[in-house]
């Protein structure tokens, strides 16, 4: 019989397996996506929907409860400002697991933990990182001009007073006497003498 047995131990102590589903609860909403095993997944995905039906209801009593569990101020906030509000209209439901095989350590089957979105949400986050990946590419072009110009400003600078400024560092070889002894290195990497 199995009753009252309702939680998993993920063979760990009580102390240990809560912070363990804290940090992973944390995570999901930060990243809206996690990777980790089925059996981790499945006891975040409880307390995780928890927290978005708290969420949803927004009053400070539920903010407070919130704050207490999720580690990061942030991420609280933004649970409460942008996660939320995307399940208004659902019951329930706010997750799912993705099975993905299994580890090449262990074998421990793995599996993603996400947030569920509408169409409109994922179409509109296709077209923020297209934006941003476009972003990215025009200054990197516009950092290669700079790079190059530059360059050819050193160039001319090079070119005008090349001779007149000493090179840094000891005396020069070209100047005459001895050269100073190499300096002896002990096993160590110790420099001596």
């Amino acid at each position: 019989m199995r009753h009252r047995k309702d939680h998993r131990k993920l063979s760990r102590t009580a102390s240990h397996r809560r912070a363990v589903l804290r940090n992973l609860v944390t995570a999901l909403f930060q990243y809206e996506r996690i990777e980790t095993t089925v059996e981790k997944a499945k006891e975040s995905r409880r307390l995780a929907e928890r927290l978005i039906t708290f969420a949803k209801r927004g009053d400070l009593a539920a903010r407070r409860h919130v704050a207490r569990f999720v580690m990061r101020p942030a991420v609280t906030a933004k649970l409460f400002s942008t996660i939320a509000p995307w399940y208004e209209e659902r019951h329930g439901g706010y997750t799912r697991i993705v099975r993905i095989g299994r580890r090449l350590g262990d074998a421990g089957e793995t599996a993603y933990l996400e947030l569920v979105k509408t169409v409109e949400q994922k179409e509109k986050e296709r077209k923020d990182r297209i934006a941003s990946a476009e972003a990215r590419e025009k200054a990197l072009k516009g950092g290669e001009k700079k790079r190059e110009k530059k360059a050819a400003d050193k160039d001319k600078a090079e070119e005008a007073g090349a001779e007149e400024k000493p090179k840094r560092g000891g005396r020069r070889r070209d100047e005459g006497g001895p050269a100073a002894p190499a300096k002896k290195r002990t096993r160590t990497g110790v420099k001596t003498g």
